[in-house]
């Protein structure tokens, strides 16, 4: 019925340079995920081994705390959205600022998490109908991991990187982070007990944002974007 959308053999249906673009930008995450469903599935074999109560606790806690970070991860997606648009327009200082206040935010929420956290982990657990060995053992694992909640603003700067284009390193980095988190669930058992899953997982973030600092760094002495321009 309209024009526009009706196709014919004389017309270049795919563009091979968009297409490998978007291959790209798409594999790289779609390889991580695949990679973090089966290193989920490691996990949590390695944390039935504590029993019951343990295997209660812990999932239901990660159930608050899938919950919590959601402003954390959303905040992260909209600063890759808004430095992906700054970027396409060759405003690089403006994407700066972006990655700027978005750390701030990111920062003051996580301190907020913190304190809501250590305050009130035990009873959103019970909320959940668990037993009361499980809920002890669900508030410790969040008076485990709290301290590392301010470090998971390295969200922002995965949300920077990932506006510039840059997902195959961010891919990579995520994969490497839950590599460390495996490693030391199973080589520190000894030390932490069933509690290690919470610090391996607190240090894993440690190596994230280890790890987009250097990347960060070392894209600041090459233009990110198609072109650079003084904002006005």
């Amino acid at each position: 019925k309209y024009e526009i959308l009706r196709f014919s053999r004389e017309e270049k249906l795919v563009d091979k340079k968009i297409l490998v673009q978007g291959f790209q930008l798409g594999l790289p995450p779609a390889i991580q995920s695949s990679v973090n469903s089966c290193g989920n599935l490691l996990l949590q074999n390695f944390m039935n081994s504590f029993g019951t109560q343990t295997v209660a606790a812990i999932t239901t806690a990660y159930r608050v705390d899938s919950i919590l970070l959601l402003p954390i991860i959303n905040l992260g997606s909209g600063i890759s959205t808004v430095t992906a648009q700054n970027m396409g327009a060759g405003n690089r200082a403006r994407a700066k600022k972006v990655l700027f206040a978005g750390s701030v935010m990111m920062l003051c929420v996580s301190i907020c998490l913190t304190f809501l956290i250590l305050s009130a982990g035990g009873p959103l657990i019970a909320l959940f109908g668990v037993t009361e060995e499980s809920t002890a053992i669900g508030a410790s694992f969040f008076r485990s991991i709290a301290g590392f909640y301010t470090v998971y603003f390295a969200m922002a700067f995965r949300g920077f990187l990932e506006g510039c284009g840059d997902v195959l390193y961010s891919s990579i980095a995520g994969i490497a982070a839950l590599a460390s988190r495996i490693l030391i669930s199973y080589l520190c058992v000894s030390v932490w007990g069933n509690m290690v899953i919470a610090y391996a997982e607190g240090i894993s973030w440690i190596l994230l944002l280890a790890l987009y600092l250097v990347r960060f760094l070392w894209r600041q002495r090459k233009p990110c974007g198609r072109r650079e321009e003084t904002e006005r």
